[in-house]
């Protein structure tokens, strides 16, 4: 396989998966930390490396390192494997994602960003998502009739914390995520609950549902449940780990045990509770958005330049939703025809969010 994203969560999980049942790792591409890429480079043996920046090519502990973008997209017109996993963080995996289709190679997708900017431009049905919610959803699917979707969400690093402190937290205390360690884009995103939005979007693209939903459920150990027309509605539950949907998607089935089951007993009780907008206030876009997708990009980008901004203690993490909204206002007309004018679209919302001024 090629695997994009090799030194974040997703992709150390991945090479887990390989490593266990013996797949073939062609292709790695990460980030900045040349340390563990090197490091799995003397595990896994990969005929290609790319790398984010040229100036650390001299670092990389391999023959063949391909750098930035272009390097990335040549190595994968090279490698020869079928299968790519896309695990990239934020709108630079769109780029491999829609080289990877356009040849024709099957896309195990990490990268939800993809599908939140482009899904009305992609051929969803020939990607396979990484994600432990439409995982659970594409599990318990069969020939009944569908009602509703919903997934759950954690609640993020703040679910507890009193709203009138919210605007007081720090970046360091966003990215204290209370189930799980994650990278620093997504905890954030946990965190303001845009997380769940983006992979709401990322469901009615890949499910072709238009009813869809998500709750908080703190323990993360429902990840999904489908309402059926009969009125009944089935849970997905397993424990956290990102091993066991990677495994379904690189191997197509999965017979043996890949993850310990969920002891109910010792798990005692769950809790629900709806997703609040006096707490995560981008919840108000969540109807809107679902009845207008192609607005995906404009969220996305002025997320990302939010998020930038809060790391900088430029704006609160109250402001990110702030900020969010405005751009989503602002370029509300909009709806790209063409993957070029998805690229254009998310170069004016980063423009106009950099200039932007919060109160």
């Amino acid at each position: 396989m090629i695997l994009l994203g090799s030194t974040g969560s997703i992709g150390v999980n991945a090479l887990h998966v390989a490593s266990r049942y013996g797949l073939h790792v062609e292709a790695l591409s990460a980030g900045k930390n040349i340390k563990l890429l090197n490091e799995q480079i003397e595990i896994f043996r990969p005929k290609y490396v790319c790398i984010e920046d040229k100036n650390s090519a001299s670092l990389v502990k391999h023959e063949h390192v391909f750098f930035g973008k272009e390097g990335l997209l040549e190595m994968l017109n090279l490698a020869k494997s079928e299968m790519v996993v896309n695990a990239l963080v934020g709108f630079a995996g769109l780029a491999p994602t829609i080289e990877t289709l356009r040849l024709g190679k099957k896309l195990a997708l990490a990268n939800k960003e993809s599908l939140v900017t482009a899904g009305h431009l992609l051929d969803a049905s020939k990607i396979i998502p990484i994600d432990s919610e439409h995982f659970g959803l594409w599990y318990l699917l069969g020939e009944r009739k569908v009602s509703k979707m919903t997934i759950t969400a954690s609640g993020g690093a703040f679910r507890d914390t009193p709203l009138e402190r919210l605007p007081f937290m720090t970046p360091e205390e966003a990215l204290k995520h209370p189930n799980w360690s994650m990278g620093r884009k997504i905890t954030i995103d946990s965190a303001t609950m845009t997380n769940k939005i983006f992979e709401l979007l990322e469901a009615r693209w890949l499910f072709g549902c238009s009813t869809l939903d998500a709750i908080v459920e703190t323990k993360s150990i429902i990840h999904a449940l489908i309402d059926y027309e009969d009125g009944s509605t089935t849970a997905h539950i397993a424990n956290a780990d990102m091993k066991l949907p990677i495994a379904f998607a690189l191997l197509g089935k999965v017979e043996d045990t890949v993850l310990p089951h969920v002891n109910l007993c010792d798990v005692g009780s769950l809790s629900f509770k709806k997703i609040d907008p006096n707490r995560y206030p981008i919840w108000e876009l969540k109807e809107d958005i679902l009845q207008n997708p192609h607005l995906g990009v404009v969220l996305n980008a002025a997320n990302e330049i939010g998020i930038a901004k809060f790391f900088e203690k430029e704006i609160n993490i109250c402001q990110i939703a702030e900020l969010s909204k405005c751009a989503y206002k602002y370029f509300s007309k909009l709806k790209p025809a063409s993957l070029d004018e998805v690229f254009a679209v998310d170069k004016e919302v980063r423009a106009y969010c950099q200039s932007l001024k919060l109160s």
